[in-house]
């Protein structure tokens, strides 16, 4: 079956082998939602003060995620490329020192962010009523990260080798207890007191905890594509340091992406509690609909990594500019949709706030006939990271957050009649602008000279070979 996979990947029909790896990533991208679902039913059971409180935790854990993400980046990258290449032994110990330097730097995170938490939430200016429930959420957020960390990994070095089945059994049986274990440690049982809002925290660190272990268990099995022994976790200082210095862009890119709705959001607050309330719901919205498009990204690039290993650096070109296509395609239809029924939308979250649905549905109908250019920026963006190009990917998304779309929203919201509607038009502008410059970035083709493997520049210095004797001749 493995056999047949890769030969799949790196010479059956692209159009086949990008469903059947993106089915199984969008599933997979849309159970994960369930753990914020989740808590946001339950929580939302409690109160204001509850619901506010996770969501201050949220953006600060997820930042705290990205800064050592760059790492499982790298790795996830050269084990796919090892994996396209033939070279399993050079798979495993990937993945085994990925691992390993995962953990290590999410327990370092996790141990700061757990002593620093009362100083984030000060910085935040949290109100009294919500500091305790705040405080007690992201502790226990903070202890889980080491197990968010472990089992992100886990999927990504999966996905790399072509393995999505598993890791979605895996998200689909937490989910399912986290929704079963959310109301009892939040409201209590028999002798379990009720823990309120931090409860919502412990269930999801326990279901994330037997993910990350369940993970570690198959890796150490083997029967998946990857096999791992404890002698692979001693540290490899030559990788540990390749690694750093591949995975530092990505860090700086997902933080970036993390840092800059944190920073609208700002700029929003400042235009009153309606036209907040307006942008998260359409925030959400969003979110929601770009799933499909990440899935197809994913898959772009596992098999851009896979085909880059094994010197097919033209087919790793078609397949990204296919499933870019496609995630235009669909996302464009989707918006088309979205457009229509804007208004419903909105109210599905908030019925009975009118102003909040007009404010919304002006949202949503302003940015979701350019939502086809997020599909672009995506599979476009991953292929970058997968052919080893970081620091493109990096480029990209510094300069949409912080030199296109924060300084256009505040601009068009501040300094002209648009009001608040200019912080709706600065998410169309901005994606279309970075669609185009991500595709011309791609078409010119220098992201294809990077070589991470000795096996792929071997590769290379063939067809030079065979190209410079076809030209003699």
């Amino acid at each position: 079956m493995p056999h047949a996979r890769q030969k799949l990947f790196l010479e059956g029909p692209i159009g086949n082998a990008l469903i059947r790896l993106a089915i199984p990533i969008i599933l997979g991208n849309l159970l994960q939602t369930g753990y914020q679902l989740t808590d946001a039913f339950w929580v939302g059971r409690l109160g204001a003060a509850a619901v506010a409180a996770v969501s201050v935790s949220f953006p600060v854990t997820f930042l705290v995620i990205a800064l050592g993400a760059g790492l499982g980046i790298a790795g996830a990258t050269l084990s796919a490329q090892y994996m396209g290449a033939g070279r399993r032994d050079l798979v495993n110990h990937v993945a085994a020192q990925t691992m390993m330097m995962v953990t290590i730097t999410s327990a370092v995170l996790g141990a700061a962010g757990y002593a620093l938490a009362p100083s984030l939430l000060d910085l935040l200016g949290v109100a009294p009523d919500v500091y305790s429930g705040a405080l007690g959420f992201m502790r226990v957020s903070f202890v889980g990260i080491i197990f968010i960390f472990i089992y992100a990994m886990f999927q990504a070095l999966m996905r790399g080798v072509g393995e999505t089945r598993m890791p979605l059994l895996i998200v689909l049986g937490t989910v399912v207890l986290n929704f079963l274990l959310d109301p009892l440690f939040i409201f209590g049982l028999g002798p379990l007191p009720p823990l309120g809002v931090m409860g919502a925290a412990l269930a999801t660190l326990t279901t994330q905890g037997l993910a990350a272990l369940l993970g570690i268990i198959i890796f150490l099995r083997g029967r998946h594509g990857i096999q791992l022994s404890w002698r692979g976790f001693r540290p490899d200082p030559v990788y540990i340091r390749r690694a750093f210095f591949l995975g530092l862009p990505g860090s700086i890119e997902l933080s970036t992406r993390g840092l800059g709705p944190m920073l609208l959001s700002f700029l929003v607050a400042s235009f009153g509690t309606v036209t907040l309330a307006g942008y998260g719901v359409g925030s959400n919205i969003l979110q929601f609909v770009t799933i499909p498009a990440m899935g197809m990204s994913q898959a772009v690039s596992t098999l851009v990594s896979q085909n880059m290993g094994a010197g097919n650096i033209q087919r790793a070109a078609r397949v990204t500019v296919l499933g870019a296509s496609a995630s235009f395609g669909i996302l464009s239809v989707v918006g088309i949709m979205a457009y229509i029924f804007a208004p419903a939308l909105v109210a599905f979250f908030v019925p009975r706030a009118p102003d909040v649905i007009a404010e919304g549905a002006q949202f949503i109908r302003v940015m979701c006939l350019a939502w086809g250019g997020i599909g672009v920026q995506l599979c476009v963006v991953s292929a970058f990271r997968a052919s080893g190009n970081m620091l493109a990917a990096m480029v990209i998304a510094l300069v949409s957050q912080f030199m296109l779309q924060f300084p256009l929203a505040y601009v068009l919201s501040k300094h002209t009649s648009l009001q608040a509607s200019g912080l709706w038009w600065s998410f169309p502008v901005t994606t279309i602008a970075v669609a185009i410059v991500s595709a011309c970035w791609f078409a010119q083709g220098g992201w294809k000279a990077t070589l991470l493997t000795e096996e792929s520049r071997q590769v290379a210095k063939v067809a030079e070979e065979t190209i410079s004797e076809e030209s003699i001749r």
